[in-house]
């Protein structure tokens, strides 16, 4: 690495201090002069426009439309759901004014007194109220549902502690809000979308997650239940990477929003909502990149090659057509690529710079290669260099960024799955989930169980897993006859 950029924390040092330096160094976010809000950078918000374009299609392939709705939410609207305003209200900013003056001195403005609103107006948290007070406009009969539609917005949680991309007091996500006819057509999209989230994550972002319904302390508010992926970082400890709310008929009864069904009675409207934030660049960030700096997966990264020439001036117009033929060749093939042929920066430079910011692959092409009829080959998961033919370089390289999406995912499941445990031994937990891991644990199903467990290890129960054989047992905390195997972990 260069020595311009020998800065970056080791992962094994300091973590946290690593994922820090890592997401700024990187050009990713910077922190706001807004307490507890980010900057996202273009070279960040590139990704975060990759993740949008994949998901949308992956929605709208399942009939979802995309509308918007209000940032302002009437504070009488989060009422109405009494466990649903219980779990937000801590969290929620509040505009009680509509108006600024100039101060007494000219040298300032201040709220106008005067210019009080009559109810306030909450910046939303989640949108499911005003949403589900529009649907009553919209919703009349059967034939009006499904209603299936999508935003792509921000929210405002007013965080104490924040972390750029994984805790941020404004986020940006996409929230999906539907209305069913019956009971099971609600339930059955609610799991459908969280299946569109763990193959995106795991297919398009390299993450393997597992998948599984929260329990009841743990769902979201307002919901019957809470179906959601949990992923593992590095170090360890999970991270909720999307979530998808069956609602039942909670917000059709707040709201009143009824339908005439085929026998011409009248129904409450069954809901769900989904979402995934920018939490996602955090996940994707702690998964996969090393010591050198971010490691991206080429199916999300911004761009996937990168072209360095190396040779004296008089060299360098050759350089730059063998250049331009490889990059016509390799758009040509739908891979995004950079010629960078700047002469203010070393190429030692270069290469840590694009290392840093996670490029899959570089291509070096020097003067006497150009002679060989070879170039310079690295794979940034690897860091492993070659000399490959320049014949047929562009298909080469398409199939070599396929190989590493590939081998991305496999080495990130190998590291999740060697620290997956069975444990029934309460004082062998104790001690093992303080290094990090997901712990298959049995649960009686109480609270009271679940809370002892948070508050002496810092753990929670993730979910109940689908994918993991539910067999009799006992609870380790109380003795209890288990009602299910749950993931427990510390988490983000």
């Amino acid at each position: 690495m260069a020595k311009e950029l020998e800065f970056l924390t080791k992962r094994s040092e300091d973590y946290s201090k690593w994922y820090n330096e890592l997401v700024v160094k990187a050009d990713l976010a910077e922190q706001s002069d807004v307490r507890g809000c980010m900057v996202i950078k273009p070279y960040g918000y590139a990704i975060w426009e990759k993740m949008q374009r994949v998901l949308d299609d992956m929605f709208k392939e399942t009939g979802v439309q995309n509308a918007y709705f209000p940032l302002l939410i009437p504070k009488s609207f989060l009422s109405r759901e009494a466990e649903h305003v219980e779990g937000f209200a801590k969290e929620c900013a509040v505009v009680t004014h509509y108006r600024l003056k100039t101060n007494e001195t000219h040298d300032g403005v201040v709220v106008d007194p005067a210019a009080k609103l009559e109810e306030e107006l909450i910046i939303r948290p989640t949108s499911e109220t005003i949403i589900w007070n529009t649907f009553k406009n919209w919703i009349h009969s059967y034939r009006d549902l499904p209603l299936l539609v999508n935003q792509w917005c921000n929210v405002m949680r007013w965080e104490m502690r924040t972390r750029l991309f994984l805790r941020t007091a404004e986020f940006l996500w996409q929230e999906g809000h539907t209305a069913h006819a019956t009971r099971e057509e609600a339930e059955a999209r609610a799991r459908q979308m969280l299946e569109v989230y763990a193959t995106f994550a795991e297919k398009y972002m390299a993450v393997p997650v597992m998948k599984g319904v929260k329990s009841e302390t743990e769902r979201f508010a307002g919901a019957l239940d809470t179906y959601t992926i949990e992923a593992m970082m590095q170090d360890g400890k999970a991270l909720q990477s999307g979530t998808s709310h069956f609602l039942g008929q909670n917000f059709g009864k707040a709201f009143d929003v009824q339908f005439l069904n085929k026998e011409n009675k009248a129904e409450y409207a069954w809901a769900t909502s989904w979402g995934v934030s920018t939490r996602l660049m955090g996940a994707l960030i702690m998964t996969h990149s090393d010591d050198n700096g971010l490691v991206l997966p080429p199916a999300l990264a911004p761009l996937q090659v990168v072209i360095i020439p190396i040779g004296k001036p008089a060299q360098m117009p050759e350089l730059d057509a063998k250049a331009g033929e490889i990059m016509s060749a390799l758009k040509a093939l739908g891979v995004s690529v950079k010629y960078d042929n700047s002469d203010n920066k070393r190429a030692g430079f270069k290469f840590a710079d694009y290392e840093l910011k996670g490029v899959p692959v570089r291509l070096v092409l020097g003067a006497r290669d150009l002679e060989q009829g070879i170039i310079e080959v690295m794979r940034r998961d690897t860091l492993e260099k070659e000399n490959a033919p320049l014949e047929g370089i562009a298909q080469y390289v398409k199939n070599l960024l396929d190989d590493i999406q590939q081998n991305i995912f496999r080495k990130a499941k190998e590291a999740r799955d060697a620290r997956i445990y069975e444990c029934d031994d309460y004082e062998e937990f104790k001690q093992r989930v303080q290094d990090g891991g997901f712990f298959l644990c049995h649960w009686d199903g109480t609270a009271e169980t679940e809370a002892r467990i948070k508050e002496e290890t810092q753990a929670t129960i993730r979910c109940v897993p689908f994918d993991v054989e539910q067999t009799p047992g006992v609870d380790m905390v109380s003795g209890k006859p288990a009602v299910a195997r749950v993931l427990i972990a510390r988490s983000y």
